[in-house]
This record gives structure tokens, sequence and C-alpha cells, in this order.
């Protein structure tokens, strides 16, 4: 009996020692994703760069010269970085310019141009004097709409593009005020413009519905992110026990001009910009990804896009290949690998 009691003992201490290591490693992962992605894109061969267009300043990253050139658009409150998990082995295939749009990272807050019309007009620029050449055009949720302008309005400097997880026909008011994000991000960045307060990211911890999504632990995380904010007042906000999507998130809110999200609240954003014109206005091959969505209780759509929507855009567009995925929004940060294999087989598809 002793025995099994020592055999026993030991195993639960094994166990215990097992838990320790990993939830150690949970945390590690949490607090270290961001440098780890990327000491990989720096070892790539990626340097930041800024011009000025048409007046503003757009920052972006470039990768060696591997092969066509790919523009790649970010999606709303997120930077150039959030591509820090593909740009490594993707830019074995392919030029890679990674940019900050208006309003986020180290790219101007060139508030006037908060509207797809505008900054499309500023990316096609891009295109032709800094890039040089056509390009395929990659971009994800709202940077998927910009990718859809620029196909449609500079078809000759879009030789494919790339459709991520884009809000096609729902960022469209009155349909836009049943979404996720005009009730969440849209609705927070215009209370905070009407506030007075100066700090987003603190007016975000307390008045954002999305930390509503975690229940009992909403009170918990918004006391931790105020405190961090207040240790760390220049840096993006960072919990040990949030996992890197969601740490993710936050990371970009520090640089995010909130004006940008008034646009989607106002309208602004899609003045002049029909959503079923601009893709039926497309030639150039392309590709179409929509990830999982769901509909809450009270109706808003928590998605990019529903499959309705979805189908839509796929009748709508000539040359498309459509790719249903079992991921998040976040799609290139959820499965890397994933979309890695899409880009990569698109780059085939458009050289044959």
């Amino acid at each position: 009996m002793r025995k099994l009691g020592r055999v026993l003992l030991g195993f639960l201490g094994g166990l215990a020692a097992l838990a320790l290591v990993l939830i150690s490693s949970y945390i590690s992962d949490n607090l270290t994703y961001f440098d780890h992605d990327m000491a990989a894109v720096w070892r790539a061969g990626f340097v930041e760069r800024q011009v000025t267009v048409n007046g503003n300043v757009i920052h972006y990253a470039e990768g060696p010269d591997n092969g066509p050139a790919l523009l790649l658009i970010h999606g709303q409150m997120m930077d150039w970085k959030n591509y820090a998990r593909v740009l490594p082995e993707l830019s074995q295939h392919y030029h890679i310019y990674a940019i900050d749009c208006y309003g986020h990272g180290r790219s101007e807050q060139a508030h006037e141009k908060y509207s797809a019309n505008a900054l499309g007009a500023d990316l096609a620029t891009f295109l032709r004097d800094v890039i040089g050449e056509s390009a395929v055009v990659s971009g994800h949720s709202s940077g998927g709409l910009l990718a859809a302008w620029l196909a449609a309005n500079a078809p000759d400097v879009v030789s494919g593009v790339v459709l991520e997880d884009p809000p096609l026909f729902t960022t469209e008011l009155p349909r836009a005020a049943k979404t996720w994000n005009y009730v969440d991000l849209a609705t927070s960045a215009h209370d905070f413009l009407q506030s007075g307060d100066t700090d987003f990211v603190r007016y975000n911890a307390e008045h954002s519905r999305f930390l509503t999504l975690f229940g009992g632990l909403q009170e918990t995380m918004s006391r931790d992110m105020l405190a961090y904010r207040d240790q760390h007042p220049d840096a993006a906000v960072r919990l040990y026990y949030m996992p890197p999507v969601l740490n993710e998130v936050f990371r970009g809110m520090d640089r995010y001009d909130p004006r940008f999200g008034d646009a989607f609240y106002t309208g602004a954003w899609d003045a002049e910009f029909d959503h079923g014109k601009t893709l039926a206005a497309i030639a150039a091959p392309a590709v179409l990804i929509h990830t999982n969505w769901s509909y809450d209780a009270d109706g808003i759509l928590m998605a990019a896009m529903d499959d309705r929507d979805a189908e839509r855009a796929r009748a709508l567009l000539g040359d498309v290949r459509f790719y249903q995925v079992d991921s998040g929004h976040g799609f290139h940060f959820e499965k890397p690998q994933d979309f890695i294999e899409i880009l990569v087989d698109f780059e085939t598809r458009i050289r044959r």
C-alpha cells in the first residue's frame, strides 16, 4: 500500500510538473509571439521604408526580389507586421510590399482620405510609382475592399487579386448597423471622438463591446488592460493570459486613428463606392477567401460576411477561385501555412 501511495504521489507530481511546463510555455508564447515572428521577418531580409504619395506619408516594408510583386494590405486596426507569420516563406516566391494604411502603424493619419476611393487612389499611385510594375494585390478585411477597388479601378497595375475575408456588402449602411464591426469598433471609435478623451486604448478597455464576449472575465480583462496601459503608456497592451490572436488585436490599437473607424460608422468609407459594381468590374484572376461566420441572439453578424454575401461576391467575380476555410477572421494569422499555400498556388496560376 505504501509503495502504491509513493507511485501515485510520484505520478501526481509528474502531472503537476508537466502542467507547470505547459502553462509556462503558454504564457511565454502569449508574451513573445510577436518578437519571435518579427525576428524571422528581419532574417528574411525585409526593410522598412517611407514614401510621400499625393502629399501624405505611407510607411511600408519591402522584401527581397524573389518573384512577381505582391502588395499586402492589412485590415482595420492592424499594420503591416500583422503579416509577420507569412512573410518569410511568401518572400521566397514574391517581391513583397506590405503597407501601413493611413491611420495605422507608422503611416500618416490622413483622416481626409479615410474612404475606399481616396485611399484606393493613393494605393494605385503607390503601385505605379513605388512598385513600378503590375502586382498581385492581397487585402485582408477592409484591406480586401481596397484590393477589390484597385483591381476594378487600376487594372493596368493589378495582375491578380486576393480578397481575404473582406466585408463585402456588410459595411454599406443600413446593412452595416447589424454587423459586429459597426456595433463594436466603429461605434467605439465614434463615441470616443465625441467623449473628449485622448487615449483610445484606455477608452476601449472601458467601453468596448468586444470584452463583453468574455462574460465574467470582462471586468478582470478591463482592469488588467488599464493597469498595463498605466505601466506602459507608450506600448501596446499585452496580457500574459491572452493568446496571440487576442494580443494581436490590441497590439495595433496603440497606433490606430479612431477617425478611421468613425468613417465606417458614418458611412464615409463607402461614399461613391459600390461593392457590387466594383466586383463586376474586376477582370483579373481572383481569389476569394471566406472564413467562419455566425449571427448572435440580436441578429448581429459576427463576421465579415455570411454565406449569402460570399456567394453573391463569388457570382459577380469572373475568374475566381473560392476558398471556404475553417478559421476565424484573421486567416493569415491564425492559419499561416494555409494562407501561404493559397498565395503560392495563385502565383503559379497567374504565371501559367
